[in-house]
């Protein structure tokens, strides 16, 4: 797919490229950035490289991945990274934001913006939001980008050599008024004990 750029009130999100590499590499030191994700530890130059110069355009090449440098438009600073990715089939949103610029809604006006792009120009059902169970910070984004809650997953991801249990939710086209391309008939009658 040919890399676009996405629009929003206070944010321009952008292909990421490789002039993103000494913010991506400051933003990527922070403690909080490096526990919830799995970003390498220590994170390093290299590491930042490969990510701008050859992960990032791979993943807009084969359809997989879509990451965004989220940038404020007044001032150019990166303030966010976030992406859409698909796996088995499965549409999911990933992001961080830069320490220094928590608390203001970016990654959630980012991950609106995310979401409206993948259900109305890709064609996506759903979106799944998936987080290391505990990860307060990243529920309260999804939560405000209008995921529903859906539940745990045990053992579902390894991290420091270990396997944690992740929380998933999902986000649906009606949640955020707009239509499915397929029919949707939800479940009737609960679920099994």
């Amino acid at each position: 797919m040919k890399p676009v750029s996405l629009t929003t009130r206070r944010l321009l999100l952008r292909p990421h490229d490789p002039s993103d590499e000494d913010a991506v590499l400051a933003a990527c030191q922070d403690p909080d950035i490096q526990w919830w994700t799995d970003l390498p530890t220590p994170y390093e130059r290299r590491h930042a490289a490969f990510y701008l110069g050859e992960l990032v355009p791979r993943g807009w090449q084969d359809d997989t991945m879509y990451h965004f440098a989220v940038v404020a438009r007044d001032s150019a600073t990166l303030v966010a990274s976030a992406n859409i990715h698909c796996h088995a089939g499965t549409w999911g949103v990933g992001y961080w934001t830069v320490a220094e610029h928590r608390g203001r809604g970016y990654a959630t006006e980012a991950v609106l913006a995310l979401a409206r792009w993948a259900f109305t120009d890709r064609d996506v059902q759903r979106l799944e939001w998936r987080a290391e169970a505990g990860n307060w910070g990243s529920w309260a984004v999804a939560k405000k980008a209008g995921f529903t809650m859906e539940g745990l997953l045990r053992a579902a991801q390894s991290s420091n050599e270990s396997l944690r249990d992740s929380w998933i939710g999902a986000l649906l086209p009606v949640d955020l008024g707009l239509p499915f391309t397929l029919p949707y008939q939800p479940a009737q009658g609960g679920h099994p004990s």
